[in-house]
Order: C-alpha cells, then sequence, then structure tokens
C-alpha cells in the first residue's frame, strides 16, 4: 500500500474519531441541560456542575466536529467569486484558500497549546480535580486535526467516494 494510500486511511480513521467524539459531546450536553434544570427548578436542590460541564462539551463539539466538517467539505463557504473567474485564477484563488486555512491551524496550535500551559495550574471551582487546561485542550487538537485534513487535500486529494462521511448522504423520497 502507498504512503498517500496509508495517509488517506488515518486521515479516515481521525475523521470517524472527531465525529464520533463531537457527537457524544452534544448528546452528553442535550442529558446534561436539562438535568440542571430539573433539578433546579422541579427538585428545588440546584446542581452547580451541568453548565461548566456543558461549556467543557460544547468547546469539544465545536471544535473537533469544525475539523471533521472541513475534511467533509460541507463547511460554509461562498463560491460565487469563484465560480466568476477564470479556471487558472480559480487555482490561485484555491490555494489561498488553503494557505490561510494551514495559517489558521497552525495559529490554534500554536496559540491553543500556549493557552494549555498558562491555564494548566488552575482549576475549575466545579471540578477542583480538573485541570482549567482540559477546557482548552480541544483547540490546539482541532488545530492539528485541521492541518493534517489540509495535508490530505493537498497531498492525496479529496477522500475516496468510498469514505464513511458518504455514507449518510440524502436519499430521494417517493
Amino acid at each position: 500500500m502507498s504512503a498517500r494510500k496509508r495517509y488517506q486511511r488515518a486521515m479516515e480513521w481521525l475523521y470517524l474519531a472527531c465525529v464520533v467524539i463531537s457527537g457524544s459531546a452534544l448528546v452528553m450536553i442535550t442529558l446534561i441541560i436539562p438535568l440542571g434544570v430539573f433539578m433546579r427548578y422541579a427538585m428545588n436542590n440546584p446542581l452547580s456542575w451541568p453548565e461548566p460541564a456543558a461549556v467543557i462539551m460544547m468547546v469539544m463539539f465545536s471544535f473537533l466536529g469544525g475539523a471533521a466538517v472541513y475534511r467533509a467539505n460541507v463547511h460554509i463557504a461562498v463560491e460565487a467569486l469563484l465560480n466568476a473567474v477564470k479556471p487558472e485564477v480559480r487555482r490561485y484563488m484555491l490555494w489561498g484558500v488553503d494557505a490561510c486555512m494551514g495559517a489558521t491551524a497552525l495559529f490554534m496550535l500554536g496559540y491553543g497549546i500556549q493557552l494549555c500551559r498558562v491555564t494548566q495550574y488552575s482549576t475549575m471551582a466545579e471540578f477542583p480535580g480538573l485541570s482549567q487546561a482540559v477546557v482548552y485542550l480541544p483547540i490546539p487538537i482541532a488545530g492539528l486535526l485541521t492541518l493534517l485534513f489540509l495535508i490530505e487535500r493537498v497531498w492525496v486529494g479529496d477522500p475516496p467516494p468510498t469514505s464513511i462521511m458518504y455514507s449518510d448522504q440524502a436519499t430521494e423520497l417517493e
């Protein structure tokens, strides 16, 4: 198996991990918030942890899900300008977009690591044993994942049609 195929297979597994983790975080948010509301208003016994736990899950969902969305190429994109220019100009514009995404991913990676280092000895009042850096850890991880997905797009090309990300395409109803 070629290096490109191995890399693409590894990116498929990372994509799947991003989807599973971010989806699980969304499910956790959906369970945690109603529990907090129920305990506060129905049981008159408010819990202190549901809101900060939901914030942690939301950061995880947003950043890891964002990396997966980038690989699947289903992010918001304005293509009107791309469609209005000649193909050779479009190619340079797309290269510029890739360069900007690379810069963004490197920014997230570098400053995310710095943010985690600065907050590693701080703790959350609701979770005294948990470092504040855990809240920010998805930022550098998502930066690294986005960079890896960008390398895949530039080096190997788009994921193959057999990729799991194409398995949930809409079907036509009768």
